[in-house]
């Protein structure tokens, strides 16, 4: 990721994006062609409608509308009261509901699942060519990681993303899966075929997979996480082009 946002320069090969050697591009121009949601969103003190017209800033109120929406944030956005206990006081509500509701110093006054669905929101209404997913499902519940899941797979339609994921289900979908172990490339390939690989990918996997159904039908701690510190890397949906990794 941090090479993608030419943080650093590459020591050896090449990046290019349509054709292009990245270097030629200039820092601002890579920028504005890439949407990062990260592990912990951040969000600044003001409306939820401002945050996510952070994305575009010149987007109308029914484009930032039709972003939550795509994002799967529309429908609690519009549920979200007012919390301020003046206007409590005064019986006087308006201009602080859903879409107008101050989110608080840094986003306080949501959920970890609610900003990160603000996050992807304003991810969608700035329509990067390139996205990044950062653990951005690590820290959500099984239903919010749901809703953010569907937002992922219409953000990604027709471009490359790039998705690091603890929970596997986030990337098994990918074209392209690279297995990291002591940084180096362990195993690559599609779902399927790590899975007839037998090999880290498999465990992870199954290990996961079993810790779910456990889960399911009560018999184990959901706050218990059955996979180690690591990630899956890169995801593209669509008409792109996918890739995950997963890192031990």
């Amino acid at each position: 990721m941090n090479l993608l946002c030419r943080f650093y320069e590459p020591q050896n090969g090449v990046i290019r994006i349509h054709g292009r050697d990245y270097t030629e591009y200039t820092l601002e121009s890579i920028h504005k062609r890439i949407g990062i949601v990260l592990q912990t969103p951040h969000l600044f003190s003001g409306t939820v409608r401002e945050n996510i017209r952070y994305g575009k800033l010149d987007a109308s109120d029914a484009e930032v509308e039709e972003a939550a929406k795509i994002a799967g944030a529309h429908d609690f956005i519009v549920s979200l009261e007012p919390r301020s206990p003046l206007a409590k006081e005064n019986g006087s509500e308006r201009g602080e509901k859903g879409y107008d509701q101050n989110v608080g110093e840094g986003g306080n006054l949501l959920s970890v699942g609610q900003k990160q669905l603000i996050s992807l929101a304003r991810a969608v209404l700035a329509k990067p060519e390139l996205f990044i997913m950062d653990e951005a499902t690590s820290s959500v519940d099984t239903l919010t990681e749901a809703l953010i899941q569907k937002g992922m797979e219409a953000l990604m339609q027709g471009r490359t993303s790039f998705v690091i994921a603890h929970r596997l289900s986030t990337i098994r979908r990918a074209n392209r899966i690279l297995v990291i172990e002591d940084g180096r490339i362990a195993e690559q390939g599609t779902h399927a075929e790590l899975l007839r690989m037998r090999g880290h990918y498999y465990r992870l996997y199954t290990q996961q997979f079993r810790h779910e159904l456990e889960v399911q039908y009560g018999v184990a701690d959901e706050s218990d996480s059955p996979l180690p510190e690591g990630a899956p890397f890169g995801d593209d949906k669509g008409q792109g082009e996918e890739m995950a990794v997963a890192a031990d």
